[in-house]
């Protein structure tokens, strides 16, 4: 079922099984070289992914992860168009710092109209690869992302432990409770829920998933995704590469995040992963490998591990790494810091990101 974030993703292993080795010059940037360095850390996945590789998967002969056996395929419905509205539900207690940090990454997916605007490589050019994705009509996934509302449900009115029906519920309340538009066109509603909220196969088989409302629940036919902060419950499976799994103890560490903040910075390339899916298959029906719409393989899902050139074989690829230890692939808007996943691009046929070597 890949219209979530699974763990136990067959996809995913195509990541690890990749051996690649651009070690060339640096993606283009304008910040100065003397304020970061690069590397590739080599960190062995979590145990679900080790010993499963997929020998119909070739190595890339240019970029990370081409293949020419990825079956991606359009299927007829609608991706979304310009603008994309995002709605945030916050569930439970939510610290102001950790909302601004997580809106200030989704700020930054549109190009800028501030000068100067975040150097490269940055969010929005790693958004920029969505703008291929086009539908029947013509349209294209929007490049243009606004925050359009808020709703706070600190009152957890739907419980702790929420299940893949019972989000709906929380997408309704909130709907009724403050006036979000109902926007069946290019809205996303986005539940994001603490580190106390747990979720129906949560740690266990996802770390987040988008699908869409049904009309007998909620009133209409809406997209949303989910994530959740799991710093208190599984950081090193949905926070890695900032947490790891005990076994790996005495290896080469984590990685420090780039915001000082395992569980939302660790949230940021899941919610990144969703957007990219329900922007490009909303309904379930639009962009995806694979025979079963039930099951999915979408464009998030194709580059899951993957954050750099060189990635593949325990290699997350070539990313950044500032003066204080922290390591980042791209730029933000009031100069935060990122470390995303990179996303199938249907023109290269392969992974693709800003970071990317040339």
């Amino acid at each position: 079922m890949s219209i979530f974030h699974l763990i136990s993703s067959c996809t995913q292993l195509l990541i690890w099984t990749l051996f690649l080795g651009y070690h060339n010059q640096c993606h283009a940037s304008s910040i100065p070289h003397h304020q970061y360095t690069y590397h590739n850390p080599n960190l062995p996945p979590p145990p679900k992914y080790l010993n499963r590789g997929d020998d119909d998967f070739t190595t890339s002969k240019r970029f990370e992860g081409s293949s020419n056996l990825v079956d991606l395929k359009y299927h007829m419905g609608p991706v979304l168009s310009s603008p994309i509205n995002l709605y945030l539900i916050w569930y439970g207690k939510w610290a102001p710092s950790q909302q601004l940090l997580i809106k200030d990454f989704l700020l930054s997916l549109s190009p800028t109209t501030t000068h100067p605007p975040p150097p490269s490589p940055s969010v929005s050019e790693w958004w920029h690869t969505m703008s291929y994705y086009t539908d029947q009509t013509g349209s294209n996934v929007s490049r243009s992302v606004l925050i359009a509302g808020e709703y706070s449900d600190n009152k957890y009115s739907h419980g702790t432990h929420l299940t893949r029906l019972s989000i709906q519920h929380v997408i309704a309340s909130a709907v009724r409770s403050k006036p979000f538009m109902v926007d069946h066109k290019n809205g996303v509603y986005l539940i994001l829920t603490s580190v106390d909220v747990s979720m129906q196969d949560y740690c266990r088989a996802v770390c987040g998933f988008h699908y869409f409302t049904f009309p007998s629940m909620v009133g209409y036919t809406l997209p949303y995704a989910w994530v959740g902060n799991s710093v208190k419950q599984c950081p090193e499976v949905c926070a890695y590469p900032f947490a790891t799994p005990g076994y790996m103890k005495g290896g080469p560490g984590t990685l420090r995040p780039p915001n000082g903040d395992v569980g939302v910075d660790g949230m940021i390339s899941v919610i990144a992963h969703e957007l990219a899916e329900v922007s490009s298959n909303p309904l379930v029906n639009a962009w995806y490998a694979g025979e079963d719409p039930t099951a999915p393989t979408e464009i998030g899902d194709l580059c899951e591990g993957l954050y750099g050139s060189g990635g593949g074989g325990g290699y997350i690829g070539q990313v950044m790494r500032d003066g204080n230890g922290r390591s980042f692939n791209m730029n933000g808007r009031r100069g935060r810091k990122f470390l995303v996943q990179w996303i199938w691009s249907p023109i290269l046929n392969a992974c693709a990101g800003p970071n990317a070597l040339d």
